[in-house]
């Protein structure tokens, strides 16, 4: 998957869309500074997740952290093999390592993310 043509949050989450359907995962950068996963949590298939809400936990030996929602749906899948093999994160956190996939509520949410130059740039801010 290219990294550049994802849309990102301020709290690390990327977003992927191919239809009604976003892809969320965390950034290469968040997996970085996160250090060693231990633990990872998701939805239950069918949850509603609103835009800016924790859907998720994600663990390291240094703290535990939500996962927020970059945009509103529904979620229809969650990722089992990253459950039982952490390491995906590490090595591809824009492919196998995808978290949640959701249906759509609202494309317009989408506008309000950022694009790949400005996570760059805001990576590199902060």
């Amino acid at each position: 998957m290219e990294k550049e043509s994802l849309k990102y949050t301020k709290t690390h989450e990327w977003v992927k869309v191919a239809e009604d359907i976003a892809t969320i995962g965390i950034s290469d950068f968040a997996v970085k500074e996160l250090s060693d996963i231990v633990f990872i949590e998701f939805p239950e298939v069918g949850k509603r997740i609103k835009r800016g809400s924790p859907f998720g936990t994600i663990e390291s030996v240094k703290a535990a952290f939500d996962l927020n929602a970059p945009i509103s749906g529904v979620v229809k899948e969650t990722n089992i093999a990253l459950s039982d093999n952490l390491d995906l994160l590490k090595e591809d956190p824009f492919g196998k390592g995808w978290m949640v996939k959701i249906k759509i509520e609202d494309r317009s949410e989408l506008k309000d993310l950022m694009d790949f130059k400005e996570y760059q740039d805001f990576v590199v801010i902060h």
